[in-house]
C-alpha cells in the first residue's frame, strides 16, 4: 500500500440523490438482475466476496491519521491473523459443511422380538399395560414399502392388536373388579347368601342416579376354611411389605452413614471416631445456617440417646457412653449459638389459622421444632440426672450452663427445678458448688426480676418439703438477691407504688371521678368512651415498643422484687419460729440481718420477740451440719446469740429507729457474752464453709467481727433515743479491757479503739484512767451480769497498764499507752 503523505484528499464529484444514485449504480453491475433473483444468486454461492474500500491510490493520510496510526497501530496487528476464506462463507456452505461432519450414531441392537414375527403368545409377556390406539399401531417402513409379506403380516398383527382393543373397553369391568369384597361372617344373613346383593347405584352426568339391578352371590361359608379375621391375616402374611424408609434422623442422609451403622460398629475405637467425625461436622453445618437443619438437629440428638431403634434395625442398639458423653457436651455448643434472643411461645389457634407469607410459616416452623429438639435434650439430661450414673456430672453440667447463658429461653423453669432438687441433700459435694454457683449467676445477672422470683418459689417449696433437713449453704445464696439496692417500695405493699396526688394520696380513676361529680379539680381531663379506646390503644403500642427495645419495666421490676421479698421472709419467719432448732437458723439470722431495712415495721415487735426466745433457748449437740472437731457445742450456742443480737439491733437501725423500743434484754445478752468469748481461741477465725464459690460473695463475719459489729450498733445514738448512759459505757469498756488479757492482738487493738471512742464520746470515763482516790458508792462487780449493777466507777483501767508494759505484740503496747496517755485536749 503507498501512502502519501503531505497531500490532501481530492473532493468527489456531485452526484444525485442518493436513491438515484444506488438504483443507476446497480444498474450498472447488475444489468440482467431483478428483484429477488438478485438475491437468490448471492445465496446461491459457496463463498461471497468480502467489498473492499478504496484503491490504494485514492488513499489519502492527513497528520492526525498518521499519528494514530503510529500511536495505536499495533493493536490492530489481530487482522491480519483472520480467516478470510472463512468469513466468506455463504449460509448454504455452512450447512453443508456441518451435515458432511455431523457424526453418525451407531443404531442400538436389542434382544427384542421382530414386529413382524407375529409371535402371539410373547405379547403378554412384554405388554405394560397401557392401551394402545389405532393411529400407533400402523408403524411405517420406508425401506420395504413394496414388500407384500411384511404388509400382510404387519396388517394381520395389527388386525389382531385392534381386535384386542376394541375387546378390552376402558368402561368395562375386570374380573378382579367383579369380585365382591371380603366380609365378616356376622355381617351376612343367609337370605343374602342365596338371593344375593344388590350392587351400588350410578349417579349419571345428568344427576340421575341408575340402578344397576345386578347382584352379586358370596361364596357360602365352608367350615374347613379358616374365619374372615385368620384368613386376613394370612392375607396381610403373605402379601409383600412395603419397603421401609428411614428418618432423616437415624438414616443415611447428608452423605453420612445411618446411626444405627454407627453405634453397631463392633469396634470401639472405630465406633467412636465415626460418631465423632459426624458429630463434628452435623454441628459444623447447623451453626452455618441454623434455620434449614431441623434435621440435622434431631439427628445430633440421636446420638445422645440410651439406645437407638430404626425402622430397618427395629431391635434396640445401646448406645457407648462416650459418645453420649460428646453429643451432650456438642448439643449445648449448638444450643447456645443458635438459641434466639427472646422466648418462644406456642401459636394460639387463631395465629395457625391465619394465612401469612413464606418467610414467616418458615420462621415459625423453625421456632417450633427448636423448641422440640430443645425439649428433648433436657428431658434426656433430666433423666440422666436422676439416674446417678457416670453420665449425671456431665448432664448436670449442662444444665447448668444453659441455666446460666440461656436464661431468657423457654424450660427455664424446669431447668431450675432440677437444679434446685440437686440441693436438696445434706452432703455438699462438686455438684453442690456448682448448682450454687449456677444459681448465685442468675440473681446477679437478673434484670427483670422474674428468674429470682421463681427460683426463691421454688427453694421456699423445697426447703418446706423437706422440713429444713437441708445444708445450710443453699440459703447463702439468697445474701446475693438483687433487692436491697433497687427495691425502692417496702415489703409489705403488693404492688408497685402509684403516682400520687398533690395531697400524697394514690391516684385512681374511681376516685377521680368522684371528685369530678362533686365539681371539685381533678389532675387526669374527662375522657370521651372513643378517647379512652384511643389511649388504650396507644398504651398497647407503647408497651410493644418498650418490649421490642428491651427496656425494663420499672413497676413491673418492683412488684417482682416485692413478691419475692415476701416469700424471702416468708422462709426466714418459718425457720426462726420452728420448735426445734434447725442448721438453717445461722443462715436465715444473717439474711434477716441483711434486708432488716426492707422489714415492715408491722412485723418488728413479733420478730424480736422470737429473738429474744432465740436467746435464751438451748441449741442441741446433735447438729451435724455446722458442728466442727475444734469447737464445742457451746462456742456454736455463743455464734448463735452473737446473730441473734446482731440482727435485733440491724432491724431498729434503719427505719425501725423511729420507734421507741427498750433492747435493754439484747444489751445485757452481749454484756454477759464477752467473758465467754474471752475464752475463745479462734475467736478471728470466720466459721468454716464448704462452699467453693466462683464468684465473689459475702464471707461469713468472724466471732470477732459480729462482736463489734454489735458493738457499734448498741452504742451508736439513734433519733428518739439519747445517747447510752456513763454507766452502760463504763461497764462494757472495763468488761473488754479485761477479756482483752486473753484475747489475740487484732481484737486486742479494735478493743482498745472501742474504748477510746466511748471515753472520747463521754467525758466521765476519763476518771476511769487514772488512781486518784474519789468518792464512790459502792465496789465493782464483775460477777454480775447486769452492767447497770455492777458500778463501775468503783474500779479503774488497770489493764492498761499491763497491755502496754508487759504484751508481747508491739502494736498493742502502742495502742494501750495512747489511751493511758489520752487527755481531752489531745
Amino acid at each position: 500500500m503507498v501512502v502519501k503523505g503531505q497531500k490532501k484528499r481530492q473532493a468527489q464529484p456531485l452526484q444525485g440523490p442518493a436513491k438515484k444514485r444506488k438504483i443507476a449504480s446497480t444498474s450498472e453491475k447488475h444489468p440482467k438482475s431483478k428483484g429477488k433473483g438478485k438475491e437468490k444468486a448471492v445465496v446461491n454461492k459457496d463463498y461471497i466476496p468480502i467489498p473492499t474500500g478504496l484503491a490504494e491510490d485514492e488513499i489519502d493520510l492527513s497528520d492526525q491519521d498518521l499519528e494514530f496510526f503510529e500511536e495505536f497501530g499495533g493493536s490492530a496487528g489481530f487482522l491480519t491473523s483472520l480467516d478470510e476464506k472463512g468469513i466468506a462463507k455463504s449460509k448454504k456452505e455452512i450447512e453443508r459443511l456441518h451435515q458432511l461432519h455431523k457424526p453418525v450414531r451407531p443404531k442400538i441392537k436389542d434382544d427384542l422380538p421382530s414386529i413382524d414375527s407375529g409371535d402371539e403368545g410373547s405379547e403378554d409377556e412384554w405388554s405394560s399395560g397401557v392401551e394402545i390406539e389405532d393411529d400407533e399401531l400402523s408403524i411405517p417402513n420406508s425401506e420395504d414399502d413394496d414388500s407384500d409379506a411384511s404388509a400382510s403380516s404387519s396388517s394381520s398383527s395389527g388386525h389382531l392388536r385392534r381386535r384386542k382393543a376394541a375387546d378390552s373397553d376402558s368402561d368395562a369391568e375386570m374380573a378382579y373388579e367383579a369380585q365382591p369384597r371380603k366380609r365378616r361372617p356376622g355381617w351376612e344373613s343367609d337370605s343374602d347368601k342365596d338371593q344375593g346383593i344388590e350392587r351400588l347405584p350410578i349417579k349419571l352426568a345428568d344427576g340421575r342416579i341408575q340402578k344397576t339391578n345386578t347382584k352379586v352371590y358370596l361364596p357360602k361359608e365352608d367350615k374347613n376354611e379358616p374365619s374372615g379375621d385368620e384368613s386376613s391375616n394370612d392375607e396381610r402374611e403373605l402379601s409383600p411389605p412395603r419397603p421401609v424408609i428411614e428418618d432423616v434422623s437415624t438414616g443415611a442422609r447428608f452423605g453420612r452413614p445411618a446411626v444405627a451403622d454407627v453405634i453397631g460398629h463392633k469396634s470401639r475405637k472405630t465406633r467412636v471416631q465415626l460418631a465423632k467425625e459426624q458429630i463434628a461436622s452435623i454441628c459444623q453445618e447447623i451453626v452455618s445456617d441454623p434455620e434449614n437443619s431441623l434435621g440435622l438437629l434431631r439427628r445430633l440428638h440421636t446420638f445422645s440417646l440410651a439406645e437407638i431403634s430404626t425402622p430397618t434395625h427395629p431391635e434396640p442398639i445401646p448406645n457407648d457412653p462416650v459418645i453420649r458423653k460428646l453429643t451432650f457436651l456438642s448439643q449445648l455448643a449448638v444450643f447456645k449459638d443458635i438459641i434466639p434472643g427472646y422466648r418462644i411461645r406456642a401459636l394460639t389457634d387463631k395465629e395457625k389459622a391465619e394465612k401469612v407469607s413464606q418467610q414467616v410459616q418458615r420462621t415459625r416452623d423453625w421456632e417450633q421444632g427448636l423448641v422440640s429438639v430443645y425439649q428433648s435434650y433436657l428431658k434426656t439430661l433430666d433423666v440422666e440426672v436422676k439416674a446417678k450414673n457416670e453420665l449425671s456430672d456431665v448432664a448436670l453440667k449442662c444444665m447448668c450452663t444453659l441455666l446460666t447463658d440461656v436464661t431468657h429461653f423457654n424450660f427455664r423453669v424446669n431447668l431450675m427445678s432440677t437444679i434446685v432438687a440437686c440441693l436438696s441433700r445434706k452432703s455438699w459435694d462438686k455438684n453442690s458448688d456448682l448448682c450454687l454457683n449456677s444459681i448465685i449467676k442468675v440473681f446477679r445477672a437478673d434484670l427483670t426480676g422474674i428468674a429470682s422470683l421463681e427460683t426463691v418459689r421454688l427453694l421456699n417449696r423445697m426447703i418446706k418439703e423437706r422440713r429444713f433437713n437441708i445444708h445450710p449453704e443453699v440459703l447463702s445464696c439468697l445474701l446475693t438477691l438483687r433487692l436491697k439496692t433497687e427495691l425502692g417500695v417496702r415489703a409489705s405493699e403488693t404492688r408497685a407504688d402509684k403516682a400520687d396526688d398533690s395531697n400524697g394520696k394514690k391516684f385512681t380513676k374511681g376516685r377521680a371521678a368522684a371528685r369530678r361529680a362533686k365539681g371539685k379539680a381533678t389532675d387526669q381531663p374527662y375522657l370521651s368512651k372513643k378517647a379512652r379506646k384511643v389511649q388504650k390503644e396507644r398504651q398497647e403500642i407503647a408497651k410493644e415498643m418498650r418490649e421490642a427495645v428491651a427496656e425494663v419495666d420499672k413497676e413491673e421490676r418492683d412488684s417482682n422484687h416485692t413478691e419475692t421479698l415476701k416469700l424471702l421472709f416468708v422462709l426466714y419467719f418459718r425457720i426462726l419460729k420452728n420448735p426445734r432448732p434447725t442448721p438453717l437458723l445461722p443462715a436465715a439470722l444473717r439474711g434477716i440481718s441483711k434486708f432488716a431495712h426492707l422489714v415492715n415495721v408491722d412485723f418488728f415487735k413479733d420478730l424480736l420477740k422470737v429473738l429474744k426466745e432465740l436467746m435464751h433457748r438451748k441449741s442441741e449437740t446433735e447438729d451435724e451440719f455446722t458442728s466442727t472437731g475444734s469447737e464445742p457445742a457451746e462456742i456454736q450456742e455463743i455464734q448463735h446469740q452473737l446473730l441473734c443480737i446482731v440482727t435485733a439491733f440491724e432491724l431498729l437501725s434503719g427505719q425501725g429507729e423511729a420507734l421507741d423500743i427498750d433492747l435493754s434484754d439484747f444489751i445485757n445478752g452481749l454484756y454477759a457474752m464477752i467473758p465467754l468469748l474471752s475464752l475463745m481461741s479462734h475467736i478471728e477465725t470466720a466459721p468454716s464453709s464448704k462452699f467453693q464459690a466462683d464468684v465473689r460473695v459475702s464471707k461469713s463475719l468472724s466471732t470477732s467481727e459480729m462482736l463489734f459489729r454489735a458493738l457499734q450498733l448498741a452504742f451508736s445514738p439513734r433519733a428518739s433515743v439519747a445517747a447510752s448512759p456513763p454507766w452502760r459505757s463504763a461497764a462494757f469498756a472495763k468488761r473488754l479491757l479485761t477479756a482483752s488479757m486473753h484475747w489475740p492482738p487484732a481484737t486486742v487493738v479494735r478493743a482498745i479503739d472501742f474504748v477510746t471512742g466511748l471515753v472520747e464520746r463521754d467525758s466521765k470515763l476519763e476518771a476511769l484512767l487514772s488512781t486518784d482516790d474519789r468518792s464512790v458508792n459502792g465496789v465493782y462487780r464483775p460477777d454480775l451480769d447486769d452492767p447497770q449493777l455492777s458500778n463501775p466507777f468503783g474500779t479503774c483501767f488497770w489493764e492498761l497498764l499491763l497491755l502496754s508494759q508487759q504484751h508481747w505484740n508491739s502494736s498493742v503496747r502502742v495502742a494501750a499507752k495512747k489511751l493511758l496517755d489520752y487527755s481531752p485536749a489531745s
